[in-house]
């Protein structure tokens, strides 16, 4: 997902902001936050519900004959009956080719991406940085001072986790800048640089809220992780 160099970039970065702070900055770059299945699902059944509405706009009528031009109550109801039936076996039948179909098209990865809220995305990228937060042991540095910097590079959203060390003492207004060096290179298609500006915005402000000691351990690697699609 990321080219040698750009890794190299980031652990050079990290290394450079942690020599002056005792604070740590751990970052992940993950392929995707989520594969969205439920969106699929969504807009299929949603095109699906179309097909009563597309009958009627294609000019498919349900008739009786009139009882009184020689049919008998009996064969009119028998015939309306067999008119509705067919009509609804159509209207089914015409739905799930639609069911499918859309999922099909909405499977397509750019396709998917396009119809994916925003909303939910965002979502998705907070609950995952939440997530590897928690199973990296950012929460378990001495001080309390983690701060992780994810990057979800299919949705071109990043997300950053401050441990309550440091989010004590920070209004989440502070970490604004970094986002946007992040969010930049993503557009600009250099994660790696948008990484290492970020990286250097919060060791800014974890240097001047947790300067370094003679005490100071690298309690947390420097290298980038990099998750995969699942």
């Amino acid at each position: 997902m990321m080219t040698a160099e750009q890794r190299q970039m980031v652990e050079a970065a990290v290394a450079a902001a942690e020599a002056r702070t005792r604070g740590e900055i751990y970052c992940v770059a993950a392929a995707a936050s989520s594969d969205y299945r439920e969106v699929v699902l969504a807009w299929a059944a949603g095109v699906a519900l179309l097909a009563p509405a597309l009958l009627l706009l294609g000019g498919v009528e349900v008739s009786a004959p009139d009882v009184l031009d020689g049919w008998t109550a009996a064969q009119a109801g028998g015939l309306a009956e067999s008119a509705v039936r067919a009509a609804l076996v159509g209207a089914i039948l015409l739905q799930g080719v639609l069911f499918g179909l859309t999922a099909i098209v909405v499977s397509i990865p750019p396709v998917r991406r396009l119809l994916t809220p925003a909303g939910l995305k965002r979502h998705r990228v907070r609950e995952r940085a939440t997530e590897q937060f928690r199973s990296r042991n950012l929460h378990a540095t001495r001080e309390r001072t983690g701060v992780l910097i994810y990057v979800s590079l299919e949705e071109r959203l990043a997300e950053i986790v401050a441990d309550e060390g440091i989010a004590s003492r920070v209004e989440p207004a502070v970490w604004a800048q970094a986002m946007a060096a992040l969010t930049d290179g993503l557009r600009r298609g250099d994660p790696g640089s948008g990484f290492a500006e970020a990286v250097g915005l919060c060791g800014d402000v974890l240097a001047a809220h947790f300067p370094p000691r003679d005490d100071n351990p690298d309690e947390l690697p420097n290298a980038l992780v990099e998750l995969p699609r699942s």
